[in-house]
């Protein structure tokens, strides 16, 4: 039982002192709720619990700026209105000219000459 106790004190102390310095060296942008300072006083006066405060409440992800998801321009609708309808159709006419070229072309070599 005492060596259980030792273990899992040796790892609260490593994950307090983990969850102080994680605290101290994110940018202020990423502390969700409270200011930087009371989020690292938080962690240090209740070690355990104020580690998982962190982890789970204060601590804002790489991925979570609450700003809008990157999309891209055929998913944007206001990229979509800035097209031209008539560039878009001259565009779709000259690709399919182009394709119709290719479908011409035929892939046999071409004959050999027959001169020596």
């Amino acid at each position: 039982m005492a060596r259980l106790l030792i273990i899992g004190g040796f790892l609260a102390a490593v994950f307090w002192v983990f969850s102080i310095v994680d605290c101290a060296v994110q940018p202020a942008t990423r502390h969700r709720g409270v200011s930087k300072p009371a989020w690292i006083a938080i962690v240090v006066l209740l070690p355990v619990i104020g580690g998982v405060l962190w982890f789970v409440i204060g601590r804002r992800r790489a991925n979570d700026s609450g700003t809008r998801p990157v999309i891209g321009p055929d998913d944007d609708p206001a990229f979509l209105r800035s097209i031209n309808k008539e560039e878009q159709d001259e565009r779709i006419r000259r690709l399919e000219e182009e394709l119709a070229k290719l479908d011409e072309e035929t892939d046999e070599p071409p004959a050999a000459d027959p001169r020596p």
